[in-house]
């Protein structure tokens, strides 16, 4: 293997220039306060955890976990998802603390990927966790929430689709007891959206014709509340039975709220992590192919860290959003003030530079000749790569200029 060139880094991580960082920035800062106005509060957690607890309570596969041993031998790992590490805070720094929890987070996380995936091992996520309610209420909170906050992100072309895992897992017992292989393969053609491979692996089962028409069915279980109803005579199973029910009581809390333009309900949701329970969503955004945030129910999580309870939550890729709103520059939060000066006003110019520092402006110092200051032309230009425009004319020793996003 050859060895990296200095100016090289690893596959699937990236540098983010300043203008990327101040949109980056922007959209954290914008969604971390308008969870904050639902009553969630921030929470920090480390970049790196022990692999015997959240690295196996992730349900990240072991093969895209990034494992390293400290200096005594333990494997630790980056963490995978945020949502193990909180759930590990919540059973333990948190644990008088009485539910139900509202907790908001933002983060990077690291996923080893395969080379040629064209992936990310390392991305941001922005999101929360309702820790300690059962309810449907509950569930449509987070699918709110996540609308309100892909909103103050800048996403305005949207939809978030919506299951529950009970549902397949239902109707799967019911018409494939006993064939466990079989119900992992159709599980696995739906959460890579893959459904000519599932209706393939489906003419391989050789079902019966009505059992082959009913599970190729739930291919076309995409829309409004009249999906709950469909489903309800599809199967009989008491899970299936359940779940729907559940999800029609969070489409009506939706209703409520007046998100229901944003959301359908898709039956072939299954969520990507095994430790979801109930209700799943993905949201995905116009003109881009990757889901844009992802959450669901799960309720078992928080037993492996001796404290039940039930839990549901979601997670903005901050990343992703970034490429769908652009890293266009940020001229309010680019703006600066030039400061010249010479030997003579020095103390002066660095003194006014803190005043204007101290009311929130950016400033830039630089020591230089008259002739070099009089040389600028007037109004707009560009000093030493970054775009000023002129303000006044130099007098004792000080010059300023205002204005201008760097290039």
């Amino acid at each position: 293997m050859s060895k990296p060139k200095v100016f090289e880094k690893p596959i699937g991580v990236k540098d983010y220039l300043p203008n990327a960082v101040a949109k980056l920035r922007h959209i954290e800062r914008d969604v971390l306060a308008c969870m904050k106005g639902w009553g969630y509060e921030q929470i920090i957690t480390p970049t790196m955890e022990y692999y015997d607890t959240v690295g196996v309570a992730s349900s990240t596969s072991d093969q895209k976990l990034f494992k390293l041993l400290n200096n005594r031998g333990t494997t630790l790992v980056l963490r995978s998802d945020m949502t193990a590490p909180i759930a590990r805070v919540v059973s333990s720094l948190l644990k008088e603390s009485q539910f139900p929890l509202r907790l908001s987070y933002h983060g990077n996380v690291f996923r080893s990927i395969e080379e040629e995936s064209g992936r990310e091992a390392e991305f941001f996520q922005t999101g929360v966790e309702l820790v300690g309610d059962a309810s449907a209420e509950a569930d449509a909170e987070v699918v709110a929430l996540a609308i309100a906050s892909l909103k103050a992100a800048g996403v305005n072309r949207f939809k978030i689709a919506i299951g529950h895992v009970g549902f397949l897992n239902g109707l799967f017992e019911e018409t494939l007891a006993g064939r466990g292989e079989a119900q992992e393969q159709l599980k696995s053609c739906l959460l890579n959206r893959d459904y000519v491979g599932y209706r393939e692996s489906l003419r391989e089962l050789e079902l019966e014709e009505p059992v082959q028409r009913e599970l190729e069915g739930i291919l076309r279980l995409r829309g409004g509340q009249e999906i709950c109803e469909q489903a309800l005579e599809l199967s009989a199973d008491a899970t299936a039975q359940k779940s729907i029910r559940h999800l029609c009581e969070i489409w009506d809390v939706l209703k409520a709220y007046g998100v229901c333009e944003h959301v359908l309900i898709d039956l072939t949701m299954i969520g990507d992590f095994s430790y979801y329970t109930g209700m799943t969503f993905e949201g995905y955004a116009a003109d881009l192919g990757f889901p844009v945030a992802s959450g669901g129910r799960y309720d078992n999580l928080l037993s492996q860290f001796g404290r039940p309870a039930p839990a549901t939550g979601f997670a903005l890729k901050t990343t992703r959003i970034l490429e769908l709103v652009g890293a266009e520059e940020d001229t309010a939060g680019k703006e600066r003030v030039l400061i010249g000066y010479d030997g003579q006003g020095r103390a002066e110019a660095l003194g006014s530079a803190q005043q204007l520092r101290e009311q929130g402006t950016a400033v830039v110092t630089e020591r230089m000749a008259a002739e070099d200051w009089n040389g600028l032309v007037e109004g707009s230009f560009t000093y030493k790569g970054v775009a000023y425009t002129k303000g006044m004319p130099f007098i004792s020793g000080i010059e300023k200029a205002t204005g201008g996003s760097g290039q």
